[in-house]
């Protein structure tokens, strides 16, 4: 069986989207670590306080709220890192 192809998505700000105007929409990638892939992949994250800050040329993602895989050993992450 072949792999699946095209992209996931893996999560939304359904809330955001219905109490603000949203004009532009960026899409970048997140250098993640430890145990975050498999979180995100678990479908575990929550963006609810989630935001973006631009700090000399680059967006940080603050707020954002992964937990740490119950399974994950040495490579644990702190669930609300600045990413």
């Amino acid at each position: 069986m072949a792999k699946e192809q095209g992209r996931k998505l893996v999560a939304q700000n359904k809330k955001a989207r219905h109490d603000y105007a949203i004009d532009d929409t960026y899409e970048a990638g997140l250098v993640l670590q430890g145990t975050e892939v498999k979180s995100l992949r678990q479908g575990r994250a929550s963006l609810v306080d989630g935001f973006v800050d631009i700090d000399g040329g680059e967006a940080w993602l603050h707020g954002v709220h992964i937990p740490e895989d119950s399974q994950g050993t040495w490579t644990k992450h702190a669930a609300r890192r600045k990413r």
